[in-house]
């Protein structure tokens, strides 16, 4: 009786040509866009060789019949968009066809009716994501611009420190500026909260050593001539005090080639 009931019971995925993957509505202004984008670049650029799908404004089909829901950025690990990505069942997340939900949902707040604390947050806890971050910059939601959410259980309890320990991430609030914008941003980080950085970011690191090396060499560069320009002066000093190119090179601790290569007029024996 009860393998009867678990046939007859049996949930088949619905078909993916019938759902929308894409409606074409624009939706979001440009600081939600640009801090989506910041999200999810520098978490491709950071961690390069790690298996994982960050997007913005992609649908995640959650339960069968019911419309998707479209979190500001998402992060599910261990998971790759399959290399047919423009057939229909693989241009949004079909959680049934990736075995799991996203890891990590965000939703930035833009106002105050778009339910990122009541109606996302039981879809997301229902849907079991393993954080859900709403991140709200202009504090429309309450005094508090930052709030993490972990799944235990069957309920989302908040956490107290902004570390995601199973996924190994951490969030900050970072004043700075991306794309030539000063603002206050949500910034990935490691344990010890430094940045994960855009590519943009680490190539600037990369010059910024570069040209420290430079002129590093340059310093090694000058200091060796002054020093070489020290030498040869006390070599001419001492030879035309008539000592010998032995007694220079003894005197100085520098060998007779030495001595040799750094005179030009003096050809004493």
């Amino acid at each position: 009786m009860v393998d009867q009931l678990l046939i007859s019971d049996e949930v088949i995925p619905p078909d993916a040509s019938q759902l929308v993957t894409e409606d074409d509505t624009p939706v979001d202004n440009f600081a939600s866009e640009k801090q989506q984008r910041l999200l999810v670049s520098s978490l491709y650029s950071a961690l390069p060789g790690q298996t994982f799908l960050a997007a913005a404004n992609v649908g995640i089909y959650h339960t069968a019949n019911q419309p998707a829901i479209v979190p500001d950025v998402f992060v599910s690990f261990d998971v790759q968009v399959p290399d047919n990505w423009w057939e229909k069942q693989h241009r949004c997340y079909l959680v049934w066809n990736f075995g799991k939900p996203p890891e990590i949902v965000i939703e930035i707040v833009s106002n105050s009716v778009g339910g990122e604390l009541t109606e996302k947050y039981q879809i997301y806890e229902h849907m079991r994501a393993s954080y859900y971050v709403v991140y709200d910059p202009n504090q429309q939601l309450s005094d508090r611009p930052l709030r993490i959410y972990e799944l235990r259980g069957r309920r989302y309890g908040e956490l107290e420190e902004p570390w995601l320990d199973p996924v190994g991430l951490g969030l900050t609030l970072w004043q700075g500026t991306f794309e030539e914008r000063q603002d206050r941003w949500l910034r990935w980080c490691d344990r010890q909260g430094a940045l994960l950085l855009t590519g943009d970011e680490q190539a600037g690191q990369e010059r910024q050593r570069a040209e420290q090396e430079r002129q590093r060499a340059e310093q090694e560069r000058q200091r060796a001539e002054r020093a070489e320009q020290i030498q040869r002066a006390a070599i001419a000093q001492l030879l035309s005090m008539g000592m010998t190119l032995e007694q220079v090179a003894e005197t100085l601790g520098l060998s007779r080639q030495d001595i040799e290569s750094m005179t030009q007029p003096y050809t004493q024996i």
